[in-house]
């Protein structure tokens, strides 16, 4: 792998760990600091919000920084965010570091897809985009579990401590070893945010909220649904998380891969057809463990395997504002997590049994495959623009093999 992609990896995952590490700790935090457990999980909700408007808000407002300088200020602001937490002597404070991180979060997520996909050939890209969501998706995968064993063994403002220091290492060899990203173009901010009003685009974003809120309205609320289903203790729901979790760590390369040999619009909507099937078929499977694992599997490969076909089309088709379209989609991302989180207890509270998350899930992914179906119909109104920068960003790599 090229070390610069590996880099950057490692910072998306550093940085992806802050959002939910936070969940595996919260009775820790609300007694350390004597506030009741709803008001520390506004901590969670909080981080998701800012993250979803500040990205693409953020990105525009500084699209004349050079890249490079950009994505050390944010790592070295993200730094002092997560150094502040580990101290935070009261709620306020820590609350106060989540909007912080949160912000510069965003941007070194977007800006760690944007710089990845330039120092790579066309030929590599979702291939790429694929290995940096791994990032991200291993640590939501793993920030719950992580935050856990730490509660039991570290404390959870040591938790932050490392965080910091593992992103501090990280900003140094990005200015080590990362030569200078020129922008795009300087495309102004408002024909930038005016790609949404592209019913292309804003469809294709679209199709991710949903697919998120889908998977959300069944995966916010696993546990209880193996308990009641399955009837499992402790150990085995356990196991389930982890057999999910290492699903779910490769569906970003192998939706990447996927994307590369097959192109970004075939790619989804396989993989949203695949992800309808899953859910109907889910709550079915919980006759036979075998088979419940297998589907178990394919659904965590699923829930990572989209990202890199929806960035690799955004690209393909708003190249004009692709980093921005980047940033929109994780912040769709971070929407579609708190609508179908919230949805599922809705679902709960009104429904007789919990398959019906499933159910309802697996409606709202039927609408995320029309969604995708339409937009990928629809006629490209933004042509592609010609790099004028692109020999030189070339000439700026040293290797292009991932």
């Amino acid at each position: 792998m090229n070390l610069k992609i590996f880099v950057l990896t490692i910072a998306t995952f550093t940085v992806g760990l802050v959002e939910l590490i936070i969940g595996g700790v919260l009775p820790m935090i609300a007694g350390d600091l004597n506030v009741s457990l709803s008001t520390a999980g506004q901590l969670i909700t909080i981080y998701a919000l800012v993250y979803a408007i500040s990205g693409p808000t953020l990105l525009a407002v500084t699209g004349r920084v050079e890249r490079k300088k950009l994505y050390l200020w944010s790592m070295l602001i993200f730094t002092a965010g997560s150094l502040l937490a580990a101290w935070s002597p009261n709620y306020a404070v820590l609350f106060a570091t989540r909007i912080i991180t949160a912000a510069s979060g965003s941007l070194i997520v977007t800006l760690s897809l944007t710089i990845a996909v330039k120092i790579v050939p066309k030929e590599f890209q979702a291939r790429v985009i694929g290995i940096i969501s791994m990032g991200v998706s291993s640590s939501i995968v793993l920030g719950v579990p992580l935050g856990v064993v730490a509660e039991d063994y570290l404390g959870w403002r040591i938790l932050f401590l490392i965080i910091g220091l593992l992103t501090l290492v990280a900003m140094v060899t990005i200015h080590l070893f990362l030569g200078k990203i020129l922008t795009e173009q300087n495309v102004p901010l408002k024909s930038q945010l005016s790609s949404l009003k592209d019913v292309k685009i804003i469809s294709a974003h679209l199709v991710t909220t949903l697919t998120l809120a889908g998977h959300y309205t069944l995966y916010a609320y696993f546990t209880p649904f193996l308990e009641s289903t399955m009837h499992l203790n402790a150990f085995w729901i356990s196991a389930a998380y982890f057999v999910f979790g290492l699903a779910a760590v490769s569906g970003g390369l192998i939706g990447g891969v996927l994307s590369d040999k097959l192109g970004s619009r075939k790619s989804i909507l396989i993989v949203v057809g695949a992800f309808i099937a899953v859910l109907f078929l889910l709550p079915l499977s919980t006759q036979s463990k075998l088979l419940f694992t297998v589907v178990l599997f394919i659904w965590g490969v699923l829930s990572w395997a989209l990202s890199p076909a929806q960035q690799s089309y955004l690209i393909q088709n708003a190249p004009g504002s692709s980093d921005i379209q980047q940033s929109f989609n994780f912040s769709a991302l971070q929407v579609g997590i708190a609508v179908g989180s919230g949805l599922g207890g809705v679902v709960i509270d009104h429904s007789s049994s919990i398959q019906s998350n499933a159910w309802v899930g697996g409606g709202l992914m039927i609408l995320a495959f029309l969604c995708a179906i339409y937009s990928l119909t629809r006629p490209a109104k933004l042509k592609r623009s010609t790099q004028k920068h692109e020999s030189l960003e070339h000439q700026q790599m040293t290797g292009t093999s991932i």
